[in-house]
């Protein structure tokens, strides 16, 4: 049986010393490996590619379900793994719930992992 992620709140973009200048605390250093725990697998990248490179709008589940070629609550487990990360962002319109991501949480991440990344 799979470990549970500990909870603690994702929900805003990671903040941070970044890890290149020195010794992070622990708090700091599980807050990091959770969101990269949450991204560490090959469907959840996968969906990340197909929101970021959607409309603004938001993807809906089914449309991504096509898309990545698994079955839908496969897809929804993983979308759920990414929004408990707060790197996506949900919403129920009628009887569809449409995904995009949160970008400031992703450049947070990857300005938390090399402060020179995105200049």
């Amino acid at each position: 049986m799979p470990k549970a992620l500990p909870v603690i709140d994702l929900s805003a973009p990671v903040c941070c010393t970044p890890v290149a200048a020195g010794p992070i605390d622990d708090a700091a250093a599980l807050e990091i490996a959770l969101r990269l725990k949450a991204i560490a697998d090959p469907v959840r990248v996968k969906l990340l590619s197909h929101l970021l490179a959607g409309t603004g709008d938001g993807e809906n589940t089914g449309d991504l379900t096509e898309r990545v070629g698994l079955a839908e609550s496969t897809v929804s487990h993983h979308l759920g793994q990414l929004r408990k990360a707060g790197l996506i962002e949900s919403e129920r319109r009628g009887m569809n719930i449409y995904h995009r991501p949160r970008r400031e949480a992703l450049s947070a991440l990857c300005v938390v992992l090399d402060p020179n990344c995105c200049r």
